[in-house]
């Protein structure tokens, strides 16, 4: 059973028969809360690039997986030289190997962020993007943004469902 009930009863009552009797009233908490409802796994490889600042590489909630941005950086701290879709492979590389970790795979995303230093790359992009999702279409948006970490040209998040073991 998944959820959260939270419930405050206040009972009110009157002695019966008696008209100058003052009304009772009790107030009854009722909580219940998932065993689980609290619980984060931090989702950490190292075939993937290291976070570069306070946040780790994703996280694990309820069997829902939610990546940090992934830039074309490689495993080892490099970035990948070249134009969007070299470094949109090499993002897809590390968005695999983290959702991996977090036992969940590209077949189980539900949305990805697609951040992009300049729009008109929306297309090349796009290509390479649709080799990785060719049956499988999460939701998506993609935006353009002034600038990304280490003066990438692509960022993308995902939102994965965790496969149950």
């Amino acid at each position: 059973m998944n959820g959260f009930l939270h419930a405050f009863i206040i009972s009110y009552t009157k002695e019966r028969g008696n008209a100058h009797s003052s009304p009772t009233y009790s107030l009854w908490s009722l909580k219940w809360e998932s065993p689980a409802r609290n619980r984060m796994k931090v989702v950490h490889t190292n075939q993937a690039p290291q976070a570069i600042g306070p946040y780790s590489q994703g996280i694990i909630v309820n069997n829902m997986f939610y990546s940090s941005g992934q830039i074309a950086l490689t495993p080892e701290g490099e970035m990948v030289q070249g134009d969007i879709q070299a470094q949109t492979h090499q993002v897809f590389k590390n968005l695999q190997a983290v959702l991996e970790a977090a036992g969940a795979s590209l077949e189980t995303v539900v949305k990805t962020t697609v951040f992009l230093k300049d729009m008109n790359d929306f297309a090349a992009m796009n290509e390479v993007y649709g080799q990785y999702f060719r049956d499988h279409k999460p939701a998506r948006s993609a935006v353009e943004v002034a600038r990304l970490p280490k003066d990438a040209l692509i960022e993308i998040e995902v939102v994965a469902l965790v496969k149950q073991s």
